[in-house]
C-alpha cells in the first residue's frame, strides 16, 4: 500500500462515538480491536476514514498524524494485518518480516534536552506515523510478557487483549460478554445432559 495513495482526499475528523465492544487495550491490540462480530456480522471501524478518525483520536493520535488521511489509513491497515499474522503466529518467519516491514518506515530519535533525556518518533513519512507507534507497542508487549498477548477463548469472537490479571489466567475479551455467555453454554450443557431421557436398554 503506497504512503501516497489518496493524498488528494482531505483529512477526515472524528465524530460519534466509539462503537467496539472492547477498548482500552495496548495501541497494537486495539488496532487489532478494530474487527469485531456482534450478532453473528463482523463489522469493521476502519472501513472508512470516519471511523480512522474515531480510533486517531481515542489514541491521541489525529492531529498527529495530520487527520485521518487515505494515505493513514493505508498504513494503519497495514500495520493490521501484519500484526494479526504476528499474533496468530509468532513463530512464522514471513509474519514477523511482514511487522519489520512496517518497523522500517520509522525510528526513535534520542536526544539530550533541557530537562534531560528525549525522544521522539521520526517516521520516513508522516503518514506512517500511527501505523508505526501500533507496531512498536507489539515489541514492547512481547518484551514485557508475550504470553499474556492473548485472543478471547470465545471461537466465535476475534477480539485480543492483554492479560494484566495478577494471575494471568483471564481468557475472555470481557467477562459481562463473552465470560458470560460460555458460562449460559456450560450450564445449559449440563441441564440437557441431567434431562436426557435414559434409553431403554438403560431402564432394563
Amino acid at each position: 500500500m503506497g504512503a501516497g495513495t489518496g493524498d488528494a482526499s482531505p483529512p477526515s475528523t472524528a465524530t460519534g462515538a466509539d462503537p467496539r465492544p472492547l477498548r482500552d487495550e495496548p495501541l497494537s491490540l486495539d488496532l487489532l480491536n478494530t474487527r469485531w462480530i456482534d450478532g453473528g456480522i463482523r463489522h469493521d471501524l476502519l472501513a472508512d476514514l470516519d471511523g480512522f478518525a474515531l480510533w486517531l483520536a481515542g489514541h491521541g493520535l489525529l492531529e498527529r498524524t495530520g487527520g485521518a488521511t487515505p494515505a493513514a489509513l493505508a498504513a494503519v491497515l497495514e500495520a493490521r494485518e501484519a500484526l494479526g499474522a504476528v499474533v496468530a503466529a509468532p513463530g512464522d518467519e514471513r509474519a514477523r518480516q511482514r511487522l519489520n516491514a512496517v518497523l522500517a518506515r520509522g525510528r526513535v530519535l534520542r536526544s539530550l534536552g533541557p530537562e534531560g533525556p528525549a525522544e521522539r518518533v521520526e517516521p520516513d513519512d508522516p503518514a506512517w506515523l500511527a501505523a508505526w507507534l501500533a507496531a512498536d507497542d507489539y515489541l514492547r508487549l512481547v518484551a514485557a510478557a508475550p504470553d499474556r498477548i492473548r485472543a478471547c477463548a470465545n471461537d466465535e469472537c476475534i477480539l485480543h487483549f492483554y492479560d494484566v490479571s495478577r494471575n494471568g489466567t483471564r481468557r475472555w475479551c470481557s467477562m459481562s460478554g463473552c465470560g458470560n455467555r460460555a458460562k449460559a453454554s456450560r450450564h445449559y450443557a449440563r441441564t440437557r445432559r441431567h434431562r436426557a431421557p435414559k434409553s431403554t436398554d438403560d431402564r432394563g
